[in-house]
């Protein structure tokens, strides 16, 4: 009997993903374990493995469709060498003709193409019934549109008996006497789908500025201090942890003390009411392919300079793989990111809601600054602290960066307030 493979629970709050890319196509030989598909979340992407040795039938989902927690993805049957069909029964085997060609019976609704696959052809102004399929069992996939949609392009297609097609809005706008043509169809052009995540991080970031009153403070810091502590303490801190001494465990250490000293910041709206958090689980901004996410470091106030860097090492290790658990991303109290790493000035970065707070550090600079009625170069950092006015108010928030400037540059206070 053919066994289904389902989508699995997503995690806490995450009802439904998008299907990403099938690695076997149907008639595959599977082992148990082995990953069949990739679902797109809103946090991470989860891996859907074979549930028992067989052979993949029919695949019931294709790539770019919205599945539910319990919904089928496709069938695994026994290795006969028959394939499983939706039903669970086994389908005969067919000689497949020599070559296929498309008629206009192939009706799109036949299953030929997937509800994402269709709409990239309306969005190309192109036929689905005129497309010959290169996928399992003939299906359209999203290459085939694309390269019909070139060839359109630049060869002269015969006029069809087909029902007329309205193009898409998407057109360039034309010189005076000249028609418009549509920039979908555009050879040069090249459309990728938005992932699960990218379209999560942009509803995100429109709703944060839409629904918080978010201003951004500024102050520089003299990192002298902290760059010769760094210098003088590194090959004895990395011989006795295992690790560097880096920039991030200071800012995190200053951040909590500025934190304690102004713990609205550290805070959050709820309705009419203020929550005032007395725990401090620090977000750090980690730049990965699909976009920003953050992972927390939990309880940062208990944990030494060298515990924050491991694991701020490990969390970033497994952004970049791919690799983080949904708990691993939720719950932040305060954010800090790092633009700096990426030869970042200067900055205005956006709040991640419900936080109150981030923090932005940018890059170092050797800048002429005053010190004592004399000119020097000193290597300089500008901070940056976005807001929500409604729980924080301007004192405050220029006072807590006032307050992290303090306490990097004389990093010995971190000891006893950070």
């Amino acid at each position: 009997m053919p066994v289904e493979i389902r989508v699995p629970p997503l995690g806490e709050s995450l009802v439904d993903a998008v299907v990403g890319q099938w690695l076997k196509s149907e008639g595959d030989a599977v082992s148990r374990g082995e990953t069949l598909v990739e679902l797109e979340t809103d946090k991470v992407n989860l891996d859907v493995t074979a549930p028992e040795d067989g052979v993949l039938g029919r695949i019931e989902r294709q790539e770019g469709e919205v599945v539910k927690v319990g919904d089928v993805l496709g069938l695994v049957g026994e290795s006969s060498g028959v394939p499983v069909s939706a039903n669970g029964a086994t389908a005969a085997v067919q000689p497949p003709p020599a070559t296929p060609v498309p008629t206009a019976t192939d009706a799109d609704a036949s299953g030929r193409a997937a509800p994402a696959v269709r709409r990239l052809a309306e969005e190309y102004a192109v036929p689905v019934d005129l497309i010959a399929g290169t996928g399992p069992a003939g299906r359209v996939t999203r290459e085939d549109v694309l390269a019909f949609a070139a060839a359109q392009q630049e060869l002269p297609v015969a006029p069809v008996a087909v029902a007329p097609v309205i193009a898409t809005p998407i057109a360039a706008a034309a010189a005076p006497g000249q028609a418009s043509t549509p920039r979908a169809t555009d050879p040069r052009e090249e459309r990728v789908r938005m992932s699960r995540r990218r379209q999560t991080i942009a509803n995100r970031l429109v709703e944060a500025q839409h629904t918080a009153a978010m201003l951004t403070t500024f102050n520089e810091i003299d990192m002298t201090a902290v760059m010769d502590l760094r210098k003088a303490r590194k090959e004895a801190f990395q011989e006795r942890h295992g690790v560097g001494l880096g920039f991030m465990s200071f800012f995190t250490k200053a951040s909590i003390g500025a934190l304690k000293a102004f713990p609205r910041v550290n805070g959050e709206i709820q309705g009419d009411e203020i929550v005032l958090k007395r725990y401090y689980d620090v977000g750090i901004a980690v730049g990965v392919e699909e976009g920003l996410v953050e992972p927390v470091v939990r309880d940062a106030d208990r944990k030494s300079f060298a515990e924050i860097e491991k694991e701020i090492i490990e969390l970033a290790g497994k952004a970049r793989d791919g690799k983080l658990a949904i708990s691993e991303l939720s719950g932040g109290t305060f954010t800090i990111t790092n633009g700096g790493i990426f030869g970042s000035l200067l900055s205005t970065p956006i709040l991640n809601t419900p936080q109150v707070g981030i923090l932005g550090m940018h890059t170092i600079q050797q800048r002429p600054v005053a010190r004592n009625g004399e000119v020097v170069i000193r290597p300089m950092m500008y901070v940056a602290l976005s807001y929500d006015h409604r729980m924080v108010d301007g004192r405050e928030a220029v006072q807590f960066l006032v307050r992290i400037k303090e306490l990097l540059e004389d990093p010995t206070s971190l000891l006893l307030e950070g």
